[in-house]
């Protein structure tokens, strides 16, 4: 990713992201359920008991449609929080270079900084929505991100809305470091470090692999911050370190990794998708110099 000016990281990692969200939102929902069902009592089965029983309750009780329950609000804010992760992703290798792995995550890291004021937000609403069952109900709180939002901010004002924005900055600032170093590590290898262009298939492999990391690494961050933001008011007065204490006792520190399969599996593909997407966006861009130059 050399030689792109900050306009053109900005344009082109905000198609990648909304790349992303189409590919990626199903397996979302999944995993935002599986982390916020409710606690089963004592000789009860859990409300799902993994992954695809998710997946087939969700359709089967709501529909395709169900699976994509919220996306309207990360899709309206990805293309600027993509597109500001990036950015910030080429003003930080400005600040730290880009000579070694160090210099590469603390770049990384750098643009985690820049999108916490946009993407909590959008995780707050996405998350609340997820969470709402039957399509149908009237008994549902939320006709969607809009009237979610009005309805936060009448609950508790832009505090509400904003809920959860320091478990999104510690899950994004180590997640973004190790995205971006994971994505040019590899890049670099395929590429022989620049001296040819990486393929379609490199880009997915490149990209695929840059997501596992990055989750690897902010599961546990965002399990905490799904269970903030979807918690009725005053559940948990202390934020995090309430819904820590909780989880411990309750669950145990396994229940930190809840909804990784989904996560993983969604990781690679909606990744692969946002890099393609970025590597596309910027021969366009490319291809537009090079023919206004001639």
């Amino acid at each position: 990713m050399a030689d792109m000016n900050p306009l053109e990281y900005f344009f082109c990692g905000g198609f990648g992201g909304v790349c992303t969200v189409v590919v990626g939102h199903p397996l979302d929902t999944i995993k935002v359920r599986l982390q916020t069902m409710p606690i089963p009592a004592a000789g009860q089965s859990p409300l799902y008991s993994g992954t695809w029983d998710c997946m087939k309750k969700t359709v089967k009780l709501e529909g395709v449609r169900g699976l994509y329950k919220g996306m309207g609000a990360p899709l309206a804010g990805v293309a600027p929080i993509f597109a500001i992760s990036f950015m910030g992703y080429g003003v930080g290798k400005q600040i730290f270079g880009s000579k070694d792995a160090t210099h590469l995550f603390l770049a990384g890291a750098f643009s985690g900084i820049f999108t916490t004021s946009i993407m909590a937000p959008g995780e707050r609403i996405k998350c609340l929505l997820q969470i709402q069952q039957g399509a149908s109900s009237n008994a549902k709180l939320y006709n969607g991100p809009i009237d979610c939002a009005i309805k936060l901010y009448k609950q508790g004002g832009i505090r509400s809305i904003y809920l959860g924005s320091l478990a999104t900055l510690m899950r994004d600032v180590p997640a973004s470091g190790l995205y971006f170093l994971t994505y040019e590590k590899i890049k670099q290898y395929l590429t022989a470090n620049g001296t040819k262009d990486i393929t379609i298939l490199g880009t997915i492999f490149a990209g695929g692999s840059a997501g596992i990391t990055n989750w690897l690494i902010g599961m546990p961050a965002d399990v905490l911050k799904s269970r903030l933001q979807t918690a009725p008011a005053g559940t948990y007065p202390n934020g995090l370190r309430d819904v820590f204490a909780h989880l411990m006792r309750t669950e145990g520190v396994f229940a930190l990794y809840k909804g990784i399969v989904p996560v993983l599996l969604r990781a690679f593909p909606a990744n692969a998708a946002c890099f393609v997407g970025f590597e596309l966006c910027k021969k366009f861009i490319n291809y537009v110099k090079s023919y206004n130059d001639k």
